[in-house]
């Protein structure tokens, strides 16, 4: 049986930057090799540069958000990790994590950070 692994959001921000990166040098690359082409050349450099500088824009705003990120120690593998919103998975071992006692022992589900799953929440409670 196969067993999810999961990731924190952080990297996940942080991979994705990275892949703009490469991409937007993957991109400009490409705009040498049709410089024979000069619109052609000229356009894959627009698109290359405002990847990176797109790039710059997420790993800045990551880094904002990391600082807000709850700072706490994993139970498993007991090293340092930040976590952001209620369900979360540990930076070094993948476990899933909570600080929310009403979500402890349940599946993990990312969609437990969501704000529409959270009015849903309150209005079922409140129903009853």
């Amino acid at each position: 049986m196969a067993q999810l692994v999961y990731s924190s959001k952080i990297n996940k921000i942080r991979s994705f930057a990275l892949i703009l990166v490469f991409a937007g040098i993957l991109l400009m690359y490409v705009g040498l090799l049709l410089k024979k082409f000069e619109w052609v050349m000229v356009l894959f450099f627009i698109l290359g540069v405002i990847s990176i500088v797109l790039s710059t824009v997420v790993y800045f705003w990551i880094g904002m958000l990391s600082t807000k990120a709850i700072p706490i120690v994993c139970p498993s593998c007991n090293k340092p990790t930040k976590m952001l919103g209620r369900v979360d998975a540990c930076m070094h071992c993948k476990q899933p994590l909570t600080l929310d006692k009403e979500l402890e022992g349940k599946e993990f589900d990312e969609k437990y950070n969501s704000r529409k799953y959270r009015r849903e929440l309150k209005k079922k409670q409140s129903n009853k």
